[in-house]
């Protein structure tokens, strides 16, 4: 009997086991292979960066009726002797390097020291966010990047409709950019948002978040600190969609004090003793993106160093001035149309300019865009234009004329 269950024991085991090898064989055949498989192996850091760019390529000599009318922040190719010209050559290394690490990289290899001088490789940002929690809403941002003031300062150059940035809230900050800490907030919901209106080409600004506070050094990006005090700025802005189209009312404000650089005082020219000087503003944005109308308005009022050519000095003095553009959005089969115009003005002085240049600016720029295939773009622009600027050494430099303006962009 014990050798009779001792065997029909083994018969059951070896029973179990051809059962269980069948049902791999079928599992197999399957494709649900019960084989453990072996674990997926983490994404290096590195297999996170992307790399994009873009060219801009610019003629602004056709129909030209004043070669004096200039604009310095604008374009160092405006004016006499001005000929083809690389406006931007930007390559963007970027990625989400962690869950809770972003970084970004923009270097421009087109960058002008002055109207004899071009193409010299520059460094534009360089910073890093860090997400204060899992969903990335609040963050921080370190490093050398775009100081929020101001949409069409954040709004890239790749992006904006007219060829340059306006003079009222561009002349906030040179090159749009400072070395500082930012914090950030903005909803999920709202970041994706944020970034459609990018992806889908309606001209956004980019995600710099609903809210946002940092502190800069206030001298401008790659520029060194000159005192022990540093600018803040806060703003507010909220998109949301109505109907079939989306809005964006923003405000923002910044206060600090300004050092003018030794190298860009004019000889004799009477400054404060330590060279500083109050820079404070505040604006208010309101944007319809192009669906298919859209509408751009931003006006700034505030104070600065600002050259007066009565007593031959930089003072303190009131600035304000602001812009409309107004466009539509319009598709021929797989091209796009945009035709815009931009009013803009400015009376104040530019900071970053020889003894804080004093302006008055009256602008009229009519243009299109076409975008015949996504990697390229054309911009024809019609500029009229009234400015004084003066400083030490033109203390009375009124110009006025017109322009038709050229520039081919490539995206890659």
């Amino acid at each position: 009997m014990v050798i009779l269950n001792s065997l029909g024991l083994r018969h059951g085991i070896l029973l179990l086991l051809l059962t269980c090898f069948s049902m791999s064989l079928e599992a197999q055949t399957r494709g649900d292979s019960v084989i453990t498989k072996k674990p997926e192996t983490a994404k290096k850091w590195f297999e996170s960066i992307s790399i994009r760019g873009y060219t801009q390529v610019r003629y602004n000599r056709l129909f030209e009726t004043n070669g004096k009318l200039k604009c310095e922040q604008c374009d160092k190719s405006w004016g006499g002797n001005g000929g083809f010209f690389i406006r931007r050559m930007r390559i963007i290394f970027y990625g989400q390097i962690s869950p809770n690490v972003y970084f970004y990289i923009q270097p421009d290899f087109a960058s002008s020291a002055s109207s004899t001088s071009l193409h010299f490789s520059q460094l534009r940002d360089a910073y890093f966010d860090v997400g204060l929690e899992k969903k990335n809403e609040f963050r921080l941002r370190i490093g050398q990047s775009k100081v929020p003031f101001g949409f069409e300062n954040m709004q890239s150059s790749q992006n904006r409709l007219p060829l340059d940035r306006n003079d009222a809230l561009n002349s906030a900050v040179s090159n749009e950019r400072d070395l500082g800490v930012f914090f950030y907030w903005a909803p999920q919901k709202t970041r994706k948002l944020f970034s459609d209106l990018v992806k889908d080409g309606l001209k956004g600004s980019g995600d710099y978040g609903v809210f946002g506070l940092g502190v800069y050094n206030g001298q401008t990006a790659n520029k060194p600190e000159l005192n022990n005090e540093l600018h803040t700025v806060a703003r507010f802005s909220y998109p949301f969609r109505l109907g079939s189209q989306i809005f964006e009312p923003g405000l923002q404000g910044y206060t600090g004090q300004f050092v003018i650089p030794k190298d860009q005082l004019t000889t004799g020219v009477k400054i404060n003793k330590n060279k500083s000087y109050a820079d404070e503003r505040v604006a208010a944005s309101f944007i319809m993106y192009p669906k298919p109308i859209g509408i751009q308005a931003e006006y700034n009022i505030g104070r600065g160093p600002e050259y007066n050519k009565q007593t031959d000095s930089v003072e303190v003095q009131v600035l304000r001035g602001g812009y409309v553009t107004l466009s539509y959005m319009t598709k021929i089969k797989n091209q796009i149309l945009i035709p815009f115009s931009r009013i803009q003005y400015y009376e104040g002085g530019k900071k970053h300019e020889t003894d804080a240049r004093s302006y008055k600016v009256n602008e009229l720029e009519i243009g299109i865009e076409w975008q015949p295939v996504p990697q390229f773009e054309l911009v024809t622009m019609y500029t009229i234009s009234s400015r004084r600027f003066e400083d030490s050494a033109n203390k009375n430099n009124f110009q006025q004329g017109s322009l038709l303006r050229l520039q081919a962009q490539i995206n890659f």
